[in-house]
């Protein structure tokens, strides 16, 4: 089995800060790519960002240049750094790792339970 855990949610103000982190946790050999998707109430779930397990990102148009993916593959961990947030980053957000290694064989489309981000004054 494996798990992916978010933390870091909250209340923020417009133009604030907020540093999402999401821990996978199992007998996990490897994670390919790993992301963050966000769902407002009554929209679709969307695309935050992504980063394979090489490093490479990929930013949706209305955080690019607000907020920053990175990972850690020893622990391993995905953050998201999110800058100057607006209401409209007001959502439940997701973490997701696309595909895992367990053993010899893979586990597809792993998600975590999400976490709360309120950007309000």
């Amino acid at each position: 089995q494996v798990q992916l855990v978010e933390s870091g949610g909250g209340l923020v103000q417009p133009g604030g800060s907020l540093r999402l982190s999401c821990a996978a946790s199992g007998s996990l050999r490897s994670i390919d790519t790993m992301g963050w998707y966000r769902q407002a109430p009554g929209k679709q779930r969307e695309l935050v960002a992504t980063i394979s397990s090489g490093g490479s990102t990929n930013y949706a148009d209305s955080v690019k240049g607000r907020f920053t993916i990175s990972r850690d593959n020893a622990k391993p961990t995905v953050y998201l750094q999110m800058n100057n947030l607006r209401p409209e980053d007001t959502a439940v957000y997701f973490c997701n790792a696309n595909r895992v290694r367990i053993g010899i064989t893979w586990l597809y489309n792993i998600w975590g339970q999400g976490t709360q981000v309120t950007v309000s004054s």
